[in-house]
């Protein structure tokens, strides 16, 4: 697929103010208040999230690289698989405690939220989510050996197809800015966890 078309077959949930393709990239400005998140330990659901995908059959890798500009807590962008409004994992970098986390938000009902600290990258972080059968396996590429790292393992309820994509939020401010480059989606890599 050409830089000229990778972007064509996608749709916005939740458009933001300002978005800008160029090349194998998209520039995005958040909205005010902007998030994913149903109920678990902060009592609210939000659903405004910024949120550029398409629908995917079957199994499947996504990747891409994001960077952004981190300020305010929460601050956060990454990759998201959503089913509904009730089923949806995002995985991406977050913004908390003055540092920036390797995030991921797994949703059945309610969410939960984990995090990992991970080496800076003034470059970005290279991310990557796969779906095999009801799993959705969670990694990033590490800069300094080009490895994948491993995050996560989450069950996602088995469907015929799933929205997958990029996603951004800012719970905290609007105007967070961020950049996602070399959006992909292909068959899954191979079911190994180890060597």
């Amino acid at each position: 697929m050409s830089t000229t078309d990778w972007n064509a077959d996608l749709t916005w949930l939740n458009p933001p103010p300002h978005h800008a393709f160029a090349g194998s990239t998209v520039h995005v400005r958040t909205g005010k208040e902007t998030d994913f998140w149903r109920e678990t330990f902060y009592g609210f659901r939000r659903d405004n999230g910024h949120f550029l995908y398409r629908p995917v059959a079957g199994d499947f890798s996504a990747e891409v690289t994001v960077k952004g500009d981190y300020r305010v807590l929460y601050d956060q962008a990454g990759l998201m698989v959503r089913l509904s409004e009730t089923h949806w994992i995002k995985a991406g970098i977050e913004y908390t405690d003055g540092l920036a986390y390797f995030s991921v938000v797994v949703t059945n009902d309610a969410s939960d939220w984990s995090l990992v600290g991970i080496p800076a990258n003034p470059d970005g972080v290279r991310i990557r989510l796969t779906r095999h059968a009801e799993t959705i396996r969670v990694q990033y590429q590490d800069a300094a050996d080009g490895h994948w790292k491993p995050v996560r393992l989450a069950y996602f309820p088995p469907s015929k197809s799933v929205d997958v994509g990029m996603m951004c939020c800012s719970p905290q401010r609007e105007g967070f800015e961020v950049t996602f480059s070399d959006f992909s989606i292909g068959p899954p890599i191979a079911r190994e966890l180890h060597g």
